[in-house]
């Protein structure tokens, strides 16, 4: 089964429908239980870093997490789930992540002429063969809304950049953990074949 995590912090339907697209079952849930008994784990997320951090603590769902990723079953973050996987944020002041990697969580530094937040299709430059980038080859778009990046201190778990106009983290991946800064479930036949990828692994 796999778990798509409910912090009310995401467009939790889209990604449910877009797993239905591609044949698979997923569940919506809160409940730190169902992630113990889950065979993998979705972690998506829209809006802000300090926001979604406390919901997952209210909810008591960050140590079945951290644990569930120690115990090397396949996890996806998406958008805000790939930040929150990291040490740090900056987003409206500072605030603690999972921490499961090391790194930061920062603001876009953009010239005049590029807007932040970042948002529309972007090319994905391909660093690493990851599992669930099966079938896509480098420089396929995928469509991307944010206004933080993530600045992982490893650059080895860079899986995709993609350039806004700077390269920056577009996925990172490292044994069984994954996570996209763009948006698998909006980026049609290219994002619909990430989640059947993860979904096979």
């Amino acid at each position: 089964m796999i778990a798509i995590v409910d912090y009310q912090m995401g467009n939790l339907r889209s990604v449910q429908k877009a797993f239905e697209k591609v044949g698979v079952s997923a569940e919506i849930t809160s409940d730190p239980d169902a992630l113990d008994r889950a065979d993998k784990i979705v972690l998506p997320g829209v809006g802000a870093f300090r926001d979604a951090i406390s919901e997952l603590q209210h909810r008591q769902l960050v140590e079945p997490l951290r644990s569930a990723i120690r115990a090397g079953k396949p996890f996806l973050g998406i958008c805000l789930g790939l930040q929150l996987l990291f040490d740090v944020s900056y987003e409206d002041g500072e605030y603690r992540g999972l921490e499961v990697l090391r790194g930061k969580v920062v603001r876009f530094q953009v010239p005049a002429g590029c807007k932040v937040p970042h948002m529309g299709w972007n090319a994905a430059r391909i660093l690493k063969p990851a599992p669930i980038l099966k079938g896509i080859e480098s420089g396929t778009h995928f469509y991307f809304v944010h206004s933080y990046l993530a600045a992982p201190d490893d650059r080895d778990v860079v899986a995709i950049e993609a350039d806004y106009p700077e390269p920056f983290c577009a996925m990172i991946w490292r044994d069984n953990l994954f996570a996209t800064q763009f948006h698998p479930e909006k980026s049609q036949q290219a994002g619909l074949q990430v989640l059947r990828n993860f979904a096979r692994l």
